[in-house]
C-alpha cells in the first residue's frame, strides 16, 4: 500500500502537476480535502462534502468516484485532465482564492479538519493546499493535520533562487511536529547544487526533478515522470 501527502514550499510551485504525475506513475487515487478559489463556479451556500457526493452537481464531466464529478477549475479536475487517476470529492469547496482559514471565514464556513476522513483506497495521493504551514483554521495548520494523519509527506520544491531556505523551513516545520517525511521532489529547471544542498543539509531523500514541459498533457506528463522518478522509490 502506497499513501503519500503532497505539500510544497508555497503556492504555484507545481504541487498539483506533480501529484497528478505521481498518481499516474504508481496507479494511485487522488484526494484534495480543501479547495479554495472557486468564485463563479460554486453556489453561495457552504459546499461541504462530509458525505460522498454531497456537493457535486452535474457538470458534463465523466463521473469518477462515488458517482460525483469534479468541479471545473479545481485541482481535482486538473488531476483528471493529466492522469487516469480515480479522484475523490473534496471535503470542502470554498469560493475565494485565499488561505482556507480566511476563505472559510468570509464564506461563513467552520472548518473541522478532525472530521476529514481519508478515503478508502489502497494507493492514495493526498494534496494539501499551498505550503506546509498554510492555516486550515486560526488554530490549526496543514502541518498539524499531517501530524495527526501520520501519512508520509513529499515536499514539492522549486529549483531556483530562494528554494534552499524555503525548503529547509518546510522540512523543519514538518519534523518539529513529528510528521514522517518521505522525501523532496523538485519542479523546474535543472539546478543540481540547490537540489544537493537541500538534500544534504535537510537530511532528506531527493526523489527527482520534474522539468518544465512545453506541452502539459497526460502523455507528456507521464513520460516526464517515468524519466525523472523511480517507481520503487514510492513503494
Amino acid at each position: 500500500m502506497a499513501r503519500f501527502v503532497i505539500t510544497s514550499t508555497g503556492t504555484d510551485v507545481g504541487k498539483t502537476v506533480f501529484a497528478a504525475g505521481l498518481c499516474g506513475l504508481i496507479g494511485a487515487d487522488y484526494w484534495k480535502p480543501v479547495q479554495s478559489g472557486l468564485a463563479g463556479n460554486v453556489a453561495n451556500e457552504a459546499l461541504t462534502t462530509d458525505a460522498p457526493g454531497g456537493h457535486s452537481p452535474c457538470t458534463g464531466r465523466t463521473p469518477t468516484t462515488h458517482g460525483t464529478v469534479a468541479q471545473p477549475g479545481t485541482d481535482r479536475a486538473e488531476v483528471e485532465r493529466l492522469s487516469v487517476a480515480r479522484t475523490h470529492p473534496e471535503a470542502v469547496l470554498l469560493r475565494d482564492p485565499l488561505s482556507p482559514h480566511r476563505a472559510a471565514e468570509l464564506q461563513g464556513v467552520t472548518l473541522d479538519p478532525a472530521s476529514w476522513a481519508i478515503p478508502e483506497a489502497r494507493d492514495l495521493v493526498i494534496e494539501g493546499a499551498g505550503g506546509a504551514l498554510v492555516p486550515v483554521t486560526r488554530q490549526v495548520l496543514f502541518a498539524d493535520v499531517f501530524a495527526r494523519w501520520q501519512v508520509p509527506v513529499i515536499v514539492v520544491c522549486a529549483t531556483g533562487l530562494g528554494t534552499i531556505s524555503h525548503s529547509l523551513t518546510a522540512l523543519e516545520s514538518l519534523r518539529a511536529r513529528g510528521v514522517p517525511v518521505h522525501g523532496v521532489a523538485f519542479v523546474g529547471p535543472a539546478n543540481d547544487d540547490n537540489m544537493a544542498t537541500i538534500g544534504q543539509i535537510g537530511g532528506v531523500r531527493v526523489l527527482g526533478r520534474l522539468p518544465m514541459l512545453e506541452r502539459l498533457d497526460r502523455d507528456s506528463l507521464a513520460a516526464a515522470m517515468q524519466a525523472a522518478f523511480r517507481v520503487e522509490d514510492f513503494t
